[in-house]
């Protein structure tokens, strides 16, 4: 991207219980079971199951009202009791006044807790 006031890049880590590979396999093979809360139309740019990380590009939907370009990158690495999940959202705003898209990252940790809890609630 170039660097001007309009691109960003936001990151944010969120503790889970579930293991890398259990995070990585539900967006990798499972994506329909999760459930977004805004129109999206996304394609994956990148897999690589062996660093269990995601790289999704936003194509259409809500975002693109906003955002000339948008990217989420996940990656889950293992820590004692569970993974850690970082995220990365680069982006391109449209024009000045949009704000930064801090909703849309506290949405991916938001759902990343929500599959941290339905991987590891007892069968």
């Amino acid at each position: 991207m170039a660097s001007s006031a309009l691109t960003g890049k936001l990151e944010a880590d969120v503790e889970i219980k579930a293991t890398p590979e259990q995070f990585h396999d539900m967006f990798a093979n499972k994506p329909h079971h999760i459930v977004e809360a805004k129109v999206s139309k996304q394609v994956v740019e990148a897999i690589d199951p062996d660093k269990n990380s995601i790289t999704f590009r936003e194509l259409q939907g809500d975002l693109r009202k906003e955002f000339k370009s948008i990217a989420a990158t996940l990656q889950a690495s293992p820590k004692r009791d569970g993974s850690v999940v970082h995220w990365t959202l680069e982006y391109e705003k449209l024009h000045h006044q949009i704000e930064h898209p801090d909703t849309v990252l506290q949405l991916l940790q938001d759902i990343s807790k929500d599959i941290d809890a339905h991987l590891t609630r007892p069968n």
